[in-house]
């Protein structure tokens, strides 16, 4: 038997795609350039660990179930210049993962929301973490899915593996009370154990919309805003809190609107706390 065929059927059987298919190319320029056998061996096996993280990143994105492929470079900032862009570059080294800190964007429909979740959701997919986007109607419909059959923890203790979900259109479509509650559920068993993403047209005072119930979306409010990085995505946007409305949040949790305008050190534009 010929070398190179010895050598393909032991790539093969080694499940070492990459060192099949490069491995004539490499040993060529080795020999005319006199490469030692280290740097040889080196270079197939970097050919093999390239392709095996590409292969996983694209199995990562794959996964996720992205209704389209967006990237941060795509985003028109000029469209939002009170968006904090050095913020979204610095979020999308993916350090609030390992913190389990959250990212909320709020504001107007086509203002590009979902546009940079995607984009966020992305990055972390290369950055080795897994991501689930998911729409607040198509998760409602799989939670009381899993409900009827009974498999509702199952479901719960699959996506608390789950390092990053997207959850987009809060409050874009109705839902009934069950999805509602089953959906406050979800949210609320991933506080500081799993990060989220989170896109909405509403303002937080008007969550009682989305969730039936004040106390409900107090509590709901308050563990996702919890360490989360929150951009209002229109300028219109505003925290004015109706005076028959009290939104119970303990003094602990702290709301952060970043903006780019002015220079210098980085820091919020707007910031205040909401106390008993």
């Amino acid at each position: 038997m010929s070398t190179s065929f010895l050598l393909e059927t032991y790539a093969k059987r080694l499940r070492l795609p990459a060192i099949k298919r490069v491995y004539k190319e490499i040993a060529h320029d080795a020999a005319e350039r006199q490469i030692p056998y280290e740097e040889f061996l080196l270079a197939l096996l970097e050919q093999e660990v390239q392709q095996r993280d590409a292969n996983q990143i694209a199995s990562r994105i794959k996964h996720a179930k992205f209704p389209s492929m967006k990237t941060i470079d795509q985003f028109e900032f000029s469209a939002i210049p009170s968006l904090n862009k050095p913020k979204l570059l610095q979020l999308a080294r993916c350090e609030y993962i390992e913190k389990t800190e959250n990212i909320m964007f709020i504001g107007n429909s086509g203002t590009g929301k979902t546009h940079l979740s995607i984009a966020l959701g992305k990055e972390a997919c290369h950055h080795g973490y897994s991501v689930q986007f998911w729409t607040a109607a198509k998760i409602c419909n799989e939670l009381m899915e899993a409900q009827s059959q009974k498999r509702i923890l199952q479901l719960e203790r699959q996506w608390l593996k789950t390092d990053l979900i997207i959850l987009d259109e809060v409050g874009f479509v109705p839902l009934s009370r069950t999805g509602a509650e089953l959906l406050f559920q979800f949210c609320a068993a991933r506080y500081e154990k799993g990060s989220m993403i989170i896109t909405s047209n509403l303002e937080f005072t008007e969550w009682t919309q989305i969730f039936k119930d004040e106390q409900m979306t107090s509590a709901l409010v308050d563990r996702l805003t919890h360490r989360a990085h929150i951009f209002a995505m229109n300028c219109q946007y505003r925290f004015n809190f109706p005076q028959n409305y009290r939104l119970k949040i303990p003094h602990f949790c702290r709301y952060w609107l970043f903006t780019s305008a002015g220079s210098g050190r980085k820091k919020p534009a707007f910031f205040f706390s909401l106390m008993r």
